[in-house]
């Protein structure tokens, strides 16, 4: 192959690792000046990322300390904004794929002509996907990017590493510079309410536990993560890991998350009271949040800081491991981080879930009366998973009755995840139980469509009831989607139109969150800006019940939160990075774990 070529082939790869406005074929080359062709090296023989961490040397310091400390944007700032360009990103992916796909002739493309597409796509602008990092810059920051540092820029590193290492550069790049965003915002939270000597007054010491519980210990955990983290920078203006570092804090010091967020409920209820109760308090934290530090934002963004920080930690590694090279040992140290993050977010979840079904399951229980045998609620292992008013079908199913209001009779369900509980709502806001089953001999099945009567009505069979029988209900929901809903948390195996793993694989439709949601039942979801969600049952009155790409969480929420995700390569593209994410255990990557642990020492 000659020269030429390869040089072609460079610089659309350097053109597609530019940020959004600028064209490096129109600047000068960075580094000392030279060209390719004045560097035949560069052209004929290409370096490995090890030749290019031993050619290229450190950067001061000074340069990484200056760097974190002109980050303008508070999290919550650098949060949202990152997440909307993401979804711009895979907007103009979705568009831009399908106009290729719809003005394209039938046939294959030669390679040349594909190297061509490729290099037109790139060079618009607006087409080009911005990297989430470059919206750190601020008036005061003279950094966007990894790329962009001066001393990336004269080092000719970028003339060396391929497009995806420059990518994987930036997502590096973007978990260490959103850690330093991040801790700026805690200690804003410390250092502007937390020891506010007028707040301080007013709040007796176990109200002051509970509002900012242990996040002390969270930020001085942040404080020696991302000074570790500025030292492996440092080491080498191209990083070599970032993992490693991450999964060790993750094993051993990330449990203060656990403890901060399993505290939420009693949090957010004392923080609610003293709004409501102590005027000087509110009248304090209004005038606390009106400080340009605040930019502002509300004193309770800065108190889910840690929640948001450690959900979040855990789809940069997602992002860093997408790009990382498949079976190398960056993968292995991506998928144990990742893992062990995992682990942390989920008891996070359970320490909040915990304190709060608790408490719901006692004040349930308090409200029950049993016209059966007493069947016990409270218990650690149960929780509440769907309430709510039904309306029961009962008579003959005749055309004369089937015209009276007589037909049916309201009746209250409680839904466990063990367990139905089947009432009904009596004075004083009681409930009189008359019939319960275990939650695994439920049975349900939708009716063929017969008029209006019958619209919404499915069969619920109780296969042993309280009275060790079978029993039949015909119950009527007020909707479509609270009849899908109900069915759906009542018998949660049954066979629906995208369930199976083939379909779910080839055929899945998916949405992304463009607005988020926080979820107003036990069986709807909570959606994140950006989230990717196969969809596995949908509603003609706007619900879907999807299961979310980077946890498997499933639940319903709007459609109207969502936008659907419409080019078959970008569903495949999504899927193939979530099982890639969540792959199963490879030995030999777990024989490889303590030796990695000991070259992450061995650096230090």
């Amino acid at each position: 192959m000659t020269a030429p070529p390869r040089r072609a082939t460079r610089a659309t790869r350097r053109r597609d690792t530019c940020p959004a406005g600028e064209d490096r074929e129109s600047s000068s080359t960075p580094g000392n000046g030279t060209t390719p062709e004045e560097c035949p090296a560069l052209t004929d023989s290409p370096t490995t990322l090890t030749e290019a961490l031993q050619m290229i040397h450190p950067i001061p310091a000074d340069s990484w300390r200056n760097l974190i400390e002109q980050i303008g944007l508070l999290y919550q700032e650098y949060r949202d904004k990152s997440t909307l360009q993401e979804i711009e990103t895979r907007r103009q992916q979705d568009a831009e794929i399908q106009s290729n796909s719809d003005g394209s002739q039938a046939g294959e493309d030669t390679p040349e002509e594909e190297e061509e597409e490729e290099e037109e796509l790139a060079s618009p602008p607006e087409r080009r996907a911005l990297p989430q990092i470059c919206l750190l810059s601020n008036p005061h920051s003279r950094f966007n990017l990894w790329q962009d540092l001066p001393e990336i820029q004269s080092s000719g590193v970028l003339d060396i590493l391929q497009p995806e290492e420059v990518k994987l550069q930036e997502a590096m790049f973007e978990l260490v510079t959103s850690e330093a965003s991040y801790y700026k915002s805690l200690n804003l939270l410390v250092s502007h309410f937390m020891e506010n000597e007028r707040l301080k007054k007013i709040l007796h010491p176990s109200e002051a536990h509970i509002l900012f519980s242990n996040v002390l210990d969270v930020m001085a955990v942040s404080e020696r993560f991302l000074l570790e983290l500025e030292h492996r920078m440092e080491e080498n203006i191209v990083i070599s890991d970032v993992c490693d570092i991450v999964y060790r804090y993750a094993a051993e010091h990330f449990s203060v998350y656990i403890t901060y967020v399993s505290n939420q409920t009693y949090q957010e209820r004392t923080y609610k009271q003293l709004l409501q109760e102590k005027a000087a308090f509110r009248e304090l934290i209004a005038q606390l949040e009106l400080d340009p530090k605040c930019k502002g934002l509300p004193f309770s963004s800065f108190l889910i800081l840690p929640f948001q920080r450690i959900t979040r930690l855990k789809l940069l590694v997602q992002n860093i491991l997408k790009r990382v090279e498949e079976r190398s040992e960056r993968e292995g140290t991506a998928l144990d981080a990742h893992k062990e993050l995992e682990m942390v977010v989920k008891a996070c979840n359970e320490g909040v879930r915990k304190m709060s079904r608790t408490e719901q399951m006692i004040s349930i229980q308090k409200k029950m009366e049993f016209k059966i045998k007493s069947v016990p609620i409270i218990s650690h292992s149960r929780w509440l998973l769907k309430q709510g008013e039904l309306q029961q079908m009962s008579g003959p199913k005749t055309s004369r009755t089937l015209r009276t209001k007589k037909l049916f009779r309201e009746i209250y369900l409680f839904l466990f995840n063990d367990l139905l509980v089947i009432c009904r709502q009596i004075p004083g806001d009681k409930y009189q139980v008359f019939d319960s089953a275990p939650r695994g001999l439920l049975r349900v099945e939708e009716l063929e469509d017969q008029g209006q009567t019958l619209a919404n009505v499915f069969i619920l069979r109780l296969l042993e009831n309280a009275d060790d029988r079978e029993a039949t209900y015909m119950l009527k929901a007020s909707s479509q989607s609270e009849m899908k809903r109900w069915m759906t948390s009542l018998a949660p195996n049954r066979r629906t139109k995208f369930v199976s793993f083939t379909s779910r694989l080839l055929d899945c439709p998916q949405v992304q969150c463009v607005h988020p949601y926080v979820a107003q039942q036990p069986d709807e979801l909570t959606l994140e800006l950006a989230d990717t969600l196969n969809v596995l049952e949908k509603t003609e009155d706007g619900w879907i019940f999807g299961e979310r790409l980077h946890d498997q969480e499933r639940g319903w929420f709007p459609s109207s939160m969502t936008e659907e995700i419409l080019n078959p390569k970008i569903r495949s593209q999504n899927l193939k990075e979530c099982f890639r994410v969540h792959k199963m255990e490879d030995p030999q990557r777990s024989q490889n774990k303590d030796r990695r642990k000991l070259g992450s020492r061995n650096r230090q």
